[in-house]
């Protein structure tokens, strides 16, 4: 595989791209989320790709809401709190 040297970033200059901090971008590695080259025991990451991430939303999945359009009349809601 080829890579162009000039497209390569370090962490610390992905950090400087992204507007976040280094353990970020060290977490964004971890998860797999950014790909790294790693050429004479340095790592690189790949400047398109660090420009071009879009992060997940992220967080606990919402529930589903029950259709309550459906409740008979006559029944009465639980107190709310």
């Amino acid at each position: 595989m080829k890579v162009d040297p000039k497209k390569l970033v370090t962490p610390t200059e992905a950090a400087r791209i992204r507007g976040v901090s280094i353990q970020a971008i060290s977490q964004l590695i971890k998860r797999g989320s950014l790909k790294t080259v790693e050429i004479g025991g340095r790592f690189f990451l790949n400047r398109d790709e660090v420009e071009t991430f879009e992060p997940s939303k992220g967080g606990r999945p919402k529930k589903e809401r029950r259709d309550t359009s459906k409740r008979p009349a006559n029944r009465k809601r639980p107190p709310e709190s």
